[in-house]
């Protein structure tokens, strides 16, 4: 009797047997699948996830998201999982849609294409319902099939990928393309995500960084995938790391712009108090046309910075408490107040180079130092003025 007692609660330990407010008994993990033309390998996948969820008396779902044109959904209904038809591309767009039906507190989320192993759910729950917010597989840690992955990808799109991450968010993740994950509901409704195409894995794991979620990195095997792949290498790995970028205008164009501005300044600097000579060249004041394309140059890649940064904020849920307290205080007026001070700098020196002229009687001028610093500061002003404008557009917020 005592045996019989306790293999009960053991059981019921496992399934986490839980109930909502209408009685019914609460899943524990959706297992969503986006798919595409997956017919190769879908129907070994679902009896895969089958078998385990009913091997370890798990309470779980399996929902597949749905945009294909070949038998994928029909081998979906056969099977009796919950199909999710949309019938639109776009893998996050998938998730997407599959999250949307997802009934589960966990979400299991990954290719149905036969690459991953489905008996690490089990690990996978474990890991988030002892306290991680995102578990990810790390398929460079595990056993990778021969020809599972190209080449290129596995020793150079991948890696270069996942060190930009680390570099630009600060998160530790070796593999953060891996498409098996898993999340909790509540970390997902924080996250808040967006995109709709295949940047929608670097979503995922931007925010998640940014919103300091605990983040866990598992290894996992990597299989070769059955049927056609739909990657496009070259353009799938350029929209990861623009998407990178756009949360990273740090290193994309305020650095590079304070470099290059600081660098022109300094030149100008130079060559303005007098020539100098490097290696028994002697330079005069032609230089100084490209000490001005510098300064011009790293003030609009400043400019640009603060253009991704508003549109990220307002438009990509992403957070910048200094950045959006500096947007309140530089307001239309105070930045086209600051433009018209240079361009007025600009035309006064202007105004005093006429007046020079007007005293030689219109007769020869060397003014051509003072003339580019004029010309610098009232590009400056203009761009100031109407970038102002581009900011207050950008950062008009959305319901």
């Amino acid at each position: 009797m005592i045996a019989i007692l306790a293999a009960f609660i053991k059981n019921t330990t496992i399934m986490s047997i839980r109930f909502n407010n209408y009685g019914e008994e609460e899943v524990l993990v959706s297992v969503i699948l986006p798919c595409r033309n997956e017919e190769a390998a879908l129907s070994l996948c679902l009896a895969e996830i089958k078998k385990v969820l009913a091997q370890e008396n798990i309470n779980g779902e399996i929902i597949v998201s749905d945009s294909s044109v070949d038998n994928s959904a029909r081998i979906a209904e056969e099977l009796g999982v919950r199909l999710v038809k949309h019938d639109q591309a776009g893998y996050g767009l998938a998730c997407q849609q599959g999250f949307a039906a997802a009934k589960g507190k966990y979400l299991f989320l990954a290719d149905a294409d036969g690459t991953y192993d489905f008996k690490e759910i089990p690990r996978f729950l474990a890991e988030v319902s002892s306290g991680n917010d995102l578990v990810i597989g790390n398929r460079f840690a595990g056993k990778m099939e021969k020809g599972a992955m190209p080449f290129l990808n596995r020793y150079l799109g991948n890696p270069l990928l996942s060190t930009l991450f680390r570099l630009f968010f600060r998160l530790k993740i070796i593999d953060v393309q891996s498409g098996m994950r898993a999340i909790t509901r509540e970390a997902l409704d924080k996250l808040d995500l967006r995109t709709l195409g295949m940047e929608f894995a670097t979503e995922m794991m931007i925010k998640a960084a940014k919103a300091g979620l605990k983040v866990k990195e598992v290894a996992i095997n990597y299989h070769k995938r059955q049927g056609k792949s739909k990657l496009k290498r070259w353009a799938d790995g350029w929209r990861h790391i623009r998407f990178m970028l756009l949360f990273s205008p740090l290193f994309l164009f305020f650095l590079p712009g304070l470099i290059l501005f600081s660098l022109g300044a300094l030149l100008m600097f130079i060559l303005y108090i007098g020539a100098f000579r490097i290696f028994g060249i002697s330079f005069g004041y032609h230089p100084m046309f490209f000490a001005s394309l510098l300064i011009i140059s790293g003030y609009q890649l400043i400019i640009f910075s603060f253009f991704s940064k508003i549109y990220a904020i307002n438009h990509l849920r992403d957070q910048g408490e200094m950045v959006t307290k500096l947007y309140r205080y530089l307001t239309i007026e105070k930045a086209s107040l600051a433009g018209l001070i240079f361009i007025a700098l600009g035309a006064i020196i202007y105004g005093v180079i006429f007046f020079e002229w007007l005293k030689t009687g219109f007769g020869p001028l060397s003014e051509v130092k003072n003339s580019i610093i004029a010309l610098t500061l009232i590009v400056i002003g203009l761009q100031t003025i109407f970038s102002s404008f581009v900011l207050s557009i950008l950062g008009i917020k959305e319901k």
